[in-house]
């Protein structure tokens, strides 16, 4: 089988901290809700737009099925509250070029974003961040009553008593290798991947 076509993802957090479309060889992809997320007149937009004209960043949506996946993994790592319809289809959007036979990548500086991807055995690298350090899987409960929600619970509130939910991190795994700030090429683009003790 020959070599993978590479593709790198990109969300809103990515264009903020400075992500340029020329600047990588790869293929750069992204959805619909970025351009609406990105304040007008910022330079952050200027870049989106100048990618989108010249076609050097394609816009996509994602399938429903890939939403699905995306959505399904969230909730079994507890990401699904803290993660944006947006963030989530950012995800998916990745599941989908994974299926088409990409090599995918997404650039983002959310944590949130960063461990569903590693559980999905996406690559994800930041920007202004050092990424992850820990692979968590989070817990939401009501600090008051210490009552236990699933992580797909739709409300901010305990239904017992009032109280604003939280989460905690149920388990946590080290990833593997990470030592400070460890610089990746991907295309022409360097970027951050791994963790340092500000990461999760």
């Amino acid at each position: 089988m020959g070599d993978k076509r590479r593709a790198v993802i990109v969300d809103t957090t990515a264009f903020i901290a400075g992500f340029d479309a020329f600047d990588t060889y790869d293929e750069v992809y992204s959805i619909p809700e970025i351009e609406r997320e990105l304040t007008r007149g910022s330079m952050a937009k200027t870049r989106l737009k100048m990618a989108i004209r010249s076609g050097r960043l394609k816009i996509r949506e994602p399938t429903s099925n890939a939403i699905r996946e995306a959505e399904r993994a969230s909730k079994e790592m507890g990401d699904f509250q803290s993660l944006s319809e947006a963030d989530r289809k950012i995800i998916a959007l990745a599941i989908q070029l994974r299926d088409e036979g990409y090599e995918p990548r997404i650039i983002t500086d959310d944590f949130s974003i960063q461990n569903v991807a590693k559980k999905l055995s996406i690559e994800y690298a930041s920007i202004t961040t050092h990424g992850i350090k820990y692979h968590l899987k989070w817990m939401l409960y009501c600090p008051a009553c210490r009552k236990i929600y699933p992580p797909d619970y739709k409300f901010e509130n305990c239904e017992n008593c009032g109280t604003k939910l939280k989460r905690k991190p149920l388990s946590k795994t080290l990833i593997c290798g990470l030592k400070g700030q460890n610089k990746k090429e991907f295309g022409k683009l360097k970027l951050s991947e791994g963790g340092d003790e500000s990461g999760l």
